[in-house]
C-alpha cells in the first residue's frame, strides 16, 4: 500500500533576506525556521533542506540495512547512521556521506561492508538522490 507524507513551507521574502518555516504535516512533530544564511552560512538553531534530506537518508538507509540483515539471519543489535549532505551556493548538493557504526556479533567486518553496500544501493532515499555521489563508510563496532 503506498503512502504519501506531507510538510509545507511557508516562506516570506526574496532569497537572501527572506524566512520561512516547514511544517511537517503528516506527523506533526514540529515546525521548524529556515533561511538562507542558515543554509548556504551557519545554522544558527534553523534547519535547511539539506538538513532534512539527511534526516531522511540516514533514517532510511538504516531502515534498509536492518531489513536486509535480518533477512540474512543477523539482526542488528543497534545501528547508527549519520548522513553528511553538503551543498555548495551556485552548484547544489555535491555530495552525501553516509556513516554507519554497527553492533552485530557473529558478523565480519566484510558481511558487514557487503550488507551496506547493498542497502545503500537500494534505499529510496538512495535511490531517489541518484544523481548525487553516495559515498559509505561502514564500521562493526
Amino acid at each position: 500500500m503506498a503512502t504519501t507524507r506531507t510538510a509545507t513551507t511557508q516562506w516570506k521574502g526574496a532569497l537572501l533576506d527572506g524566512s520561512g518555516t516547514v511544517s511537517l504535516d503528516t506527523s506533526g512533530v514540529g515546525t521548524f525556521e529556515v533561511s538562507w544564511p542558515s543554509r548556504a552560512e551557519a545554522a544558527n538553531g534553523k534547519t535547511s533542506p539539506e538538513e532534512l534530506i539527511a534526516a531522511a537518508h540516514s533514517s532510511c538507509f538504516s531502515m534498509a540495512l536492518s531489513h536486509g540483515l535480518a533477512g540474512a539471519g543477523t539482526p542488528p543489535e543497534s545501528l547508527r547512521t549519520s548522513a553528511d549532505v553538503t551543498f555548495q551556493p551556485g552548484e547544489g548538493i555535491t555530495g552525501i556521506v553516509l556513516t554507519v557504526q554497527g553492533h552485530l556479533p557473529g558478523l565480519t567486518a566484510e558481511q558487514f561492508q557487503e550488507a551496506a553496500e547493498t542497502a545503500k544501493a537500494n534505499c529510496p532515499v538512495s535511490k531517489a538522490l541518484a544523481g548525487t555521489t553516495i559515498t559509505l563508510k561502514a564500521e562493526l563496532l
